[in-house]
């Protein structure tokens, strides 16, 4: 026998704990090399465990919903086991213990029945929305795979077991669904990942001295200049010319004419950062997340959306990684890709200010003495009064504007 240890990935510094979220194997199970075991979830990124070693799991040390800290050992595998030649050394913590001479039995339907707890892509984000586990939800569809419908059904009856909740701890936590006739309620514990956003907010809000400044800008030119170029940008680029891109070089262009909305507050210094970290809130299935585009005036266009467009496809799959997240000195937030028309967004600390762009609108405006139909869109400039003063957050957001309404201006740097 040749025991492996299973640990938890090395975290980030000012990361101390993880959450684990659902194995998806059993003791008794073979793992191949690089197979991922379970999820783990820290309060900024997910992060996933793979064998270090072929053979069988052995032993679940760490059952679902567990805290564990970085190094620690969760599981075992012997590499030089065979699935189904003997009983596993011990059961995980959450599972009842099982009579030696059924373990190969259950080893075998296991593997008969593998795509058990596996969400078919419309179920799985109806189960991510509702914060669900497919592992808990009766599959309908091939080899037990779970299907809109059962989703749906288990959403409704409240069947299912809230996702990163141990199943020993539902009766010390509360059911999943509490009937009150016609007003049923639901109760799940906030991810790890929820409460750190929660706890980062409320430290904006407590920390920071929050203005918010408007303006309105005509989108005209540059969506004039999306669909004269779009073609030849997809094709020499292979991605589509966003609006996002043109935001990113409208704040870096006027972040170097106004440094104190660049910087930070370090104590009683003020940090003026001669780079330009910028973040991007993308919504994900567990919450809000805020990957950083470096250097980003020394970004094409077509290195921006590009970079979007994978931070978008990572934060889907829940793949984002703490150093994608680590850093920035100023952040957007597009709440018009929902349709917001207006918004006052929380500064992301320890930075000074962020952009709040919106829903891009045909309305009526006034331009040289006559009403005419413009696409507008309304900017909102939360900054940190306290080392931004209202000329410099005013001059800024109108330095956005004038880039956006003239795109050649950033050719220039005008």
């Amino acid at each position: 026998m040749a025991i492996v240890d299973v640990k938890v990935p090395q975290l980030s510094e000012s990361i101390t704990e993880a959450t684990m979220l659902n194995w998806k194997k059993k003791a008794g199970d073979a793992v191949a090399v690089d197979e991922i075991l379970i999820e783990i979830e820290t309060d900024k990124v997910v992060l996933e465990v793979p064998a270090p070693s072929a053979g069988v799991l052995t032993e679940i040390l760490q059952g679902d919903g567990a805290t564990v800290t970085a190094e620690q050992v969760i599981a075992k595998i012997d590499s030089e086991a065979v699935a189904g030649a003997a009983a596993p050394a011990a059961a995980a913590p959450a599972a009842a213990a099982a009579a030696p001479a059924a373990a190969p039995a259950a080893a075998a339907a296991a593997s008969n029945n593998s795509k058990a707890g596996v969400a078919m892509p419309a179920a799985a984000k109806i189960l991510a929305d509702n914060n669900l586990s497919a592992a808990n939800v009766a599959g309908s569809g091939k080899d037990g795979r779970v299907t809109k419908g059962d989703a749906l059904s288990a959403i409704k009856g409240g069947a299912a077991i809230p996702t990163g909740v141990p199943t020993t701890a539902l009766p010390q936590v509360a059911a999943p669904a509490v009937s009150l006739g016609d007003r049923p309620e639901q109760r799940v514990p906030m991810t790890r990942l929820r409460a750190r956003i929660a706890e980062r907010l409320l430290q904006s809000q407590a920390t920071n001295a929050i203005l918010t400044t408007f303006n309105e800008v005509n989108m005209a030119p540059v969506m004039d200049m999306r669909k004269k170029f779009q073609d030849s940008f997809v094709k020499e680029h292979g991605v589509k010319l966003g609006f996002m891109s043109f935001f990113v070089k409208a704040a870096v262009h006027a972040l170097k004419k106004f440094p104190a909305v660049n910087a930070s507050i370090d104590g009683n210094d003020i940090v003026y950062h001669g780079y330009f970290d910028i973040g991007i809130a993308v919504s994900s299935p567990r919450g809000l997340v805020v990957p950083i585009l470096r250097n980003a005036d020394q970004m094409s266009f077509a290195d921006i959306e590009k970079k979007i467009a994978e931070f978008g496809q990572k934060a889907k799959d829940g793949k984002l990684g703490i150093e994608d997240m680590t850093g920035g000195t100023f952040s957007i937030s597009n709440g018009g890709t929902f349709g917001s028309m207006m918004s006052t967004p929380i500064i992301n600390p320890p930075q000074s200010a962020i952009l709040g762009v919106h829903a891009t609108k045909d309305r009526a405006v006034v331009e040289n003495g006559q009403i005419v139909i413009r696409p507008m869109n309304y900017l909102a400039m939360s900054y940190d009064h306290r080392i931004i003063d209202g000329r410099e957050a005013v001059l800024s957001l109108v330095a956005m504007k004038d880039a956006l309404e003239d795109p050649s201006r950033l050719l220039f740097d005008l």
